[in-house]
């Protein structure tokens, strides 16, 4: 682990890891050059460009060894939300049928189901949304069964940013291939938290992005593989291989390659076994100290290393939060007007409305440490007692 964020010092607890990363110092450092020395255009051709053109080519290629891609086939967006939209948009109008079909999940990032509402309202395309068991995972043999002739794109995340989930995606994405459309993984919240391998996967199209690990908000890649071709969202000078026009920002596209070196190290030492330990560590604990009354939310085994969610029986998430503002968490729940309703990924679940609504996650990260398990689990013991019920 590397030393104390300064951001962290002082403050509540940070277990809200999926939500955001801190920028980590050292991605901070490579930057920042980028945004005073060397701050030429890459398309320029004199001296002031040479760095900047090198900086983007390293950075490129930092994304894809994480990935297991070739440099060609990452493409620097400006958001997870614009990656998706890119890859799930750029291949349906590029889709050489009549009447595109898409297939997702009910529980995908709104990044997704609103590109494929957007699709539905404004092209007409046919949408097809598959429902998920009570872990939140998507049955393969449901997939096959809703793949149709004009079957352009398959859409499924590779984890829940809510529950960890971690859905079949190689098998879903070879299903997917042997009918012929392309599969997209919104991988989001896996990257960098876990070993992926787009080749593995067999996936062509995946989403990773910045601010979920430790590089700031709006830097984001999306994976294109090599032949697979999309129409542009943002028309222009041919930037990013004609897919992403506009100027390069090389300071965020090396702060997200500085980030994905840092990940591989990480993820080659071994950091997410050591996060797992921690993440169950403080379940765990919390069973023991509240027993009978911690359900997890989501599969015990197939789930991001980092996260936890958890319904604490008898007790509002949002007020058992409110209750403890030393610990930054979220509860997924939706409040509308002060009125709280149960995360449609749990209530997707089965799950019923007091379980959703007594839900909370916790997600950890790079500077989560022993003593912060110790004062978590000894500040929601507490203050279950003072929370209302639901």
């Amino acid at each position: 682990m590397t030393a104390a964020h300064p951001g962290l010092a002082g403050g509540p607890v940070y277990l809200d890891y999926n939500a955001t990363t801190p920028v980590d110092p050292r991605v901070t450092e490579a930057a920042q050059p980028y945004l005073t020395r060397w701050f030429g255009n890459c398309s320029s051709d004199h001296t002031y460009a040479v760095e900047p053109k090198l900086a983007l080519a390293r950075a490129r290629q930092q994304v894809a060894d994480l990935l297991g891609a070739d440099a060609g086939e990452i493409v620097f967006t400006g958001s997870g939300s614009e990656a998706d939209n890119l890859a799930i948009r750029g291949a349906v109008l590029a889709a050489k049928t009549d009447r595109p079909h898409v297939i997702t999940q009910v529980t995908e990032h709104p990044a997704a189901l609103e590109t494929c509402r957007a699709l539905e309202r404004l092209h007409g395309t046919d949408v097809t949304y598959l429902p998920v068991d009570q872990h939140g995972l998507v049955d393969p043999a449901d997939l096959t069964a809703a793949l149709t002739p004009h079957t352009a794109l398959v859409s499924v995340m590779a984890a829940n940013n809510e529950t960890g989930a971690l859905q079949p995606i190689t098998e879903l994405a070879r299903i997917t291939r042997e009918h012929g459309a392309l599969f997209h993984c919104d991988a989001a919240q896996a990257t960098g938290k876990i070993p992926l391998d787009v080749g593995a996967l067999g996936v062509d199209l995946l989403t990773a992005v910045g601010h979920k690990m430790y590089a700031p908000k709006g830097t984001a890649a999306l994976y294109v593989r090599e032949g697979v071709i999309l129409e542009p969202l943002v028309y222009g000078g041919g930037q990013e291989r004609g897919l992403r026009a506009g100027t390069e920002n090389v300071a965020l596209a090396v702060a997200l390659g500085t980030a994905a070196h840092l990940a591989t190290e990480e993820l080659a030492d071994g950091a997410h076994h050591r996060i797992a330990a921690l993440r169950d560590d403080l379940h765990a604990r919390l069973g023991q100290a509240l027993p009978g009354r911690v359900r997890l939310n989501g599969p015990t085994d197939r789930r991001l290393p980092n996260t936890l969610n958890v319904s604490i029986v008898g007790v509002l998430g949002h007020e058992l939060l409110a209750a403890v503002p030393e610990i930054a968490a979220s509860t997924g729940s939706a409040c509308h007007s002060g009125d709280h309703r149960p995360s449609p990924v749990l209530s997707a679940m089965g799950l019923e409305d007091e379980r959703g609504l007594s839900a909370l996650r916790l997600s950890l990260g790079r500077w989560t440490t022993p003593g912060d398990i110790d004062q978590t689990v000894k500040l929601l013991t507490a203050a279950v007692g003072t929370a209302a019920r639901p």
